[in-house]
């Protein structure tokens, strides 16, 4: 076991600082490990904003390997990507891969889960005529399937579609449609053996009270003896482990 953070995007997506930065902070914090999770190459349309390009991610993966081999020794440097459902390219270059579904298709255009409330609220009343089950059925369809489509260590942040709800004001996460589609996508991706996350990263910007996913899912999964992992799904080395207050027990699968 090792204080670690493996949710960590830089200045090659949507991060505020660089590998290097980022790695010496852990060292400051004393991390015995650090794992890089960029955001995969996505094609959805205009709203790539936050992935890596292709050229990005060639030049990503050449920095991690080379900041590995220089800080051997000091930390343990991971070169893990956070590979988006619809996402084309392959995981296979990667030490780990964080499954996550930021995406929801309906009628060929890509509606964003996590991008703005604003968005999300206009995403729901346009193509779902204001029906929020509908569109977190939809959603939880995609992550029930989210191994199948990324063979992913981790399932980031299950329940990102309740970023924006607050006290429930957009929908109810105890309405038995909601329920019904979270448990679905969880009896899918349970005893597989993979990494299930408490994700802080939408605490720490100030978005929830809490962390992902709520205490009932959270319950099952424990109950199920699934893995969990703690990450601050960090964007700021300055919250490199935000929420992180013990030590992660993580062990990448071999690829």
């Amino acid at each position: 076991m090792k204080l670690a953070n493996y949710h960590t995007h830089s200045t090659f997506c949507d991060g505020k600082n660089t590998p290097r930065e980022t790695i010496e902070r852990a060292l400051a914090l004393g991390c015995a490990e650090i794992g890089f999770s960029g955001h995969s190459y996505t094609e959805t349309g205009d709203r790539e904003p936050y992935c890596m390009t292709r050229e990005g991610t060639e030049q990503y993966q050449t920095e991690i390997r080379k900041l590995k081999e220089e800080y051997r020794g000091k930390i343990s440097v991971l070169l893990g990507v956070e590979q988006d459902y619809f996402a084309l390219d392959g995981t296979e270059d990667y030490e780990y891969v964080i499954g996550s579904v930021h995406y929801v298709e309906k009628d060929g255009v890509y509606l964003p889960v996590d991008e703005s409330k604003a968005i999300l609220i206009d995403s729901v009343n346009r193509y779902y005529d204001g029906d929020y089950y509908a569109f977190i059925e939809d959603y939880y369809e995609l992550v029930g399937k989210i191994y199948e489509r990324t063979e992913c260590d981790i399932v980031g942040h299950f329940d990102l579609v309740t970023k924006f709800n607050g006290d429930g004001e957009l929908f109810d996460t105890n309405h038995p449609r909601y329920r019904a589609a979270a448990l679905g996508a969880l009896k899918k991706l349970m005893g597989r053996g993979l990494y299930f996350e408490i994700n802080f990263g939408a605490v720490a910007r100030g978005y929830r009270k809490t962390p992902y996913p709520e205490s009932w899912i959270l319950d099952i999964l424990k109950e199920n003896g699934e893995k969990i992992l703690l990450s601050s799904d960090c964007h700021n080395n300055e919250l490199l482990l935000f929420g992180v207050d013990r030590e992660n027990d993580f062990v990448p699968r071999k690829r």
